[in-house]
């Protein structure tokens, strides 16, 4: 079951780069509102890493002095 669903989000992820590589070039409409939609996600997901990032930083270090 976890399987489909990360295939699943795979061909979600594959279907929005394919349609921003074919709206750069000029799609129709409805391809540039995928890559738009695909785009700003991608946009989220990224700030969302960065923070985490930033907010774990001294959380994981093993700095044991061995």
């Amino acid at each position: 079951m976890v399987l489909l669903v990360l295939l699943v989000l795979l061909a979600f992820v594959a279907f929005g780069f394919v349609c921003t590589v074919w709206a750069a070039r000029g799609g129709p409409r409805w391809v540039r509102i995928v890559s738009s939609v695909t785009v700003g996600l991608a946009e989220v997901v990224g700030s969302l890493t960065k923070s985490s990032r930033r907010s774990g930083n001294g959380s994981n270090s093993s700095g044991d002095g061995d």
